[in-house]
């Protein structure tokens, strides 16, 4: 895929693409983003998409800097305040958001899928609103590079108590020894997932009982599957976490079961 990037009403080649030195989503993490799926040339949860990002815009007191039709062709968005000269209150409503829209290919999930991913666990150092979608991912960056030296692919935060809070950019899910879906209820210690609120509407299309609560690391370990859950993920198992295997080792079949059927159940948008 040829990589053009939309910054704020002008499309650049992606080495080309330009954003002030002092834009706020530079200095302060003062932005917010989103990542929607695109599958055969469609955007996939559109409108939750868009819904949750109408929330962190207004979390953060940010007016929306494009009309609802604009924004329904971005693949990838990075919204930030805008650039002013440093100073950490916010700028006033004259300030113009910058607007950053990327498209690009993530190949080889599909075979990932098929033997399943590896996690470890870290602790959740993050800032308490986890709720809201900003682009301050250092802790997050952190955590994926200790779990990629440790031959991971993402990382379990855990917080104070022991619980697990969620991926590092992705929700958790573990499958209990009974068969029930267990992940996180939602709060402000976690991000609300657009595929983990699809994959809700799936289970009940399909009957299948879930718990919205807090699991310790401990418990994850002793599940008879786990997945995690994301726009770029959809539904990965997670075969190993901190080198335990998890079930049999191998991608459980709830899991490759849901992942089969989830586009079955996801807004597919127009082409």
């Amino acid at each position: 895929m040829t990589r053009i990037v939309y910054v704020n009403g002008r499309y650049w080649p992606y080495a080309a693409a330009q954003v002030h030195a002092e834009d706020r989503g530079f200095q302060f993490a003062d932005a917010v983003y989103e990542v929607c799926e695109v599958r055969g040339g469609r955007l996939i949860d559109e409108t939750r998409h868009m819904r949750r990002l109408a929330r962190s815009l207004a979390e953060l007191g940010m007016p929306q800097p494009l009309s609802p039709g604009a924004w329904s062709r971005v693949l990838r968005e990075t919204v930030s305040r805008g650039a002013q000269p440093r100073n950490f209150t916010f700028p006033d409503a004259q300030v113009r958001p910058t607007v950053v829209c990327l498209a690009r290919a993530t190949p080889g999930r599909e075979a990932a899928a098929g033997t399943g991913i590896a996690v470890t666990t870290a602790a959740d150092i993050r800032w308490a609103r986890r709720d809201i979608k900003t682009v301050m991912l250092l802790p997050s960056v952190l955590a994926k590079e200790a779990a990629k030296a440790a031959g991971a692919e993402e990382a379990w935060l855990v917080d104070a108590e022991g619980f697990v809070t969620e991926g590092a950019s992705s929700n958790a899910w573990i499958v209990d020894p009974n068969g029930r879906l267990i992940t996180r209820q939602i709060d402000q210690a976690i991000l609300s997932g657009i595929t983990r609120a699809t994959l809700i509407d799936l289970l009940k299309r399909e009957n299948i009982e879930l718990i919205e609560r807090r699991f310790s690391v401990a418990e994850a370990k002793a599940a008879r599957e786990a997945f995690v859950t994301s726009a770029t993920n959809i539904v990965m198992p997670v075969v190993a976490i901190d080198g335990v295997p998890i079930g049999n080792g191998a991608p459980g079949l709830l899991t490759l079961r849901l992942r089969a059927q989830f586009h079955a159940m996801a807004e597919v948008g127009a082409p």
